[in-house]
Formats: structure tokens, sequence, C-alpha cells
């Protein structure tokens, strides 16, 4: 075997390797975006364009094909630069996940996302106005400083307490880390991009902008109409009614944007509840094969037997 021919194919691997994972990891992050879907279309009609330029053999066209090209990566800049700004954000927060306050802080402290969306449908129910922002990878501490720190334990009487009208906390958001209100009374950013939004308050361009610069999944109540609508990733999904069906499909953004997590206190206690209740179950299977129950009697002798064995 040639070896060295194959240390000359290894730097071709690696290389096609990490293109592969950085459009890979481009596109992942871009999808569902107007931006993702912009650059699908602008990367598949200049495919077809150099495709066609260089099999028919059009020297002119190919070089305005790839004069275009860098302009278009400039303009691409320009043009998308809040999505852009969110896609680097989102690689700097999972190279440099800053999770520290969370070690130490117990379940008691942080609400569950079936105890949040059950608050949020009682808002809306009472047709209470909010504007609720959870932080996940992308930090919102800059966001924070516009607002009241709190961090506090989530509960439905705080909820009412500060988006009740007219109480000084009621306009501006709250933003929720770790499971706790960290913060209230805070601007967000408002979208400028009028697709989706016709007709849509303040509080769903906040919701819409703030998710187009970060991961964090915000979600309004609307007080006009009493309805929850959820903003995630520059886009506003509305839910027309607040049944069972609104009320899970809410519970499942809530519960992607606030995976459970365990300190290794948490942990160790429940691999010992784990272990301990399968313990009880293999003892008490083996009990039951080492004692087969017995034989119903066949005749009057037989039962008439049974019994005097049965009695003390």
């Amino acid at each position: 075997m040639n070896w060295q021919a194959v240390l000359e194919i290894v730097p071709d691997v690696i290389q096609i390797a990490i293109l592969y994972f950085a459009i890979y990891a481009i596109l992942k992050a871009a999808r569902g975006s107007r931006f993702g879907q912009v650059l699908m279309g602008a990367g598949i009609i200049f495919a077809l364009l150099i495709a066609f330029t260089f099999l028919l053999n059009f020297d002119v066209l190919a070089f305005i094909v790839k004069t275009l090209l860098g302009y278009l990566a400039l303009s691409t800049v320009v043009i998308f630069q809040p999505e852009i700004r969110r896609v680097l954000a989102t690689i700097g927060a999972l190279l440099f996940a800053d999770n520290r306050r969370d070690l130490g802080l117990g379940a008691s402290g942080r609400v569950s996302p079936e105890d949040l969306v059950s608050y949020i449908f009682k808002l809306a129910r009472a047709r209470t106005g909010a504007l609720i922002a959870i932080e996940r990878g992308i930090s919102l501490r800059g966001v924070e400083t516009t607002g009241v720190s709190l961090d506090a334990i989530i509960s439905n009487e705080l909820l009412f307490s500060i988006f009740t009208e007219p109480m000084p906390l009621h306009d501006g958001g709250a933003i929720i880390r770790h499971g706790r209100l960290a913060a209230a009374h805070c601007l967000f950013p408002v979208s400028s991009n009028t697709e989706g939004l016709f007709a849509a308050g303040m509080r769903h361009r906040a919701a819409v902008g703030l998710s187009e610069e970060t991961d964090a999944l915000v979600i309004v109540v609307s007080e006009e109409r009493g309805l929850v609508s959820v903003a995630h990733n520059g886009r506003l999904l509305r839910y027309p009614d607040r049944s069972e069906d609104s009320r899970k499909a809410v519970l499942r953004w809530v519960r992607k944007a606030m995976p459970i997590q365990k300190t290794a206190g948490e942990a160790f206690a429940d691999w010992i509840r784990r272990r301990r209740e399968k313990l009880m179950h293999t003892t008490h299977d083996k009990a039951a094969v080492e004692e087969p129950p017995k034989p119903a009697p066949e005749g009057p002798k037989e039962a008439a037997e049974a019994a005097k064995e049965d009695s003390p």
C-alpha cells in the first residue's frame, strides 16, 4: 500500500469535511428564516448560471457572473445584517456557554414549562397583555439592562402583578433565565420587517424583533383578543384560540426552550431511585417465580385434602 499517496489525499479530505460542516451549519442555522430562503434561491440561480456558462463556453457571461459574486457577497452582508449577527451570536453562545448561574440552583427555584404555560393562558383568559422572553443560548443581559433586575421565582400572582395596568412594570417585556424571572420592564428591539406583521401591535413587533437578533423564544399575550402568540427565529406564530391544542403547541415550544437541567445531586438521587425501583421489581419477580400458585383441586376428595392442609 502506497502510504505516501494516502498522506497526500488526507489534506483534501480534511478540507472537504470542513467545507461540508461549515455549509451544513450555515444552512441549518438559516433554515426557515428569510435569510435562508434568499440564500438558497440565490445559490441555486448562480450555480445554474455558472454551470450553463462553463458548459457552453460563454466567456463573457462567465466573467460577469464571477464579478457579480463579489458584489452579491457584500450586499448579502448589508441586507441580512440582523440574521448574520444572530447566527454568529448563536455560534459564540455554543462555544462559550455560561451556565454558572444554574449550578447549585435546585429544582424548587425554577418554574416548570407546564406551570409557565398555565400562567400564560391564565393571563390570556383575563385579557392581560404580556411579553415574555425565554433566554436560550444567546445572552439577553444587554436587553436586561434596559429594565429592572428581579431574579425572582415565577408564580401566577407575580406575573399578574407585573403585567396588570397601571403597575409600574407592566410596560415592556420580561426575561426568563434558567426558569426564574431575571428582569421586567425591558425594552425589546422592534422589528422593521412588515412581512406577516400586518395590523400587529407593538408587543408582537417587539417579540419578532428580539427573535430576529437572538435565539430567544418570545411569548406574546394579546390584551385585545386574549390570544397567545409565539415568536422564534424572526417568525410569529399566532394561535387562533385558547383550546387544548393551542396550549399543547405552546407547551412544546416552551419545553424546547426550557430543557430540564438537573444538578449533580438531583441526577444522583434520580439514579438511586431508579435503581431501587428496579431492584424491588426484580425481587418481586423472583419471588413470584419461586412460589408458583397451587393447582386447583380436581375433585371433591382433593378439595377436602387441600382445605385440610390450609386449615391451622
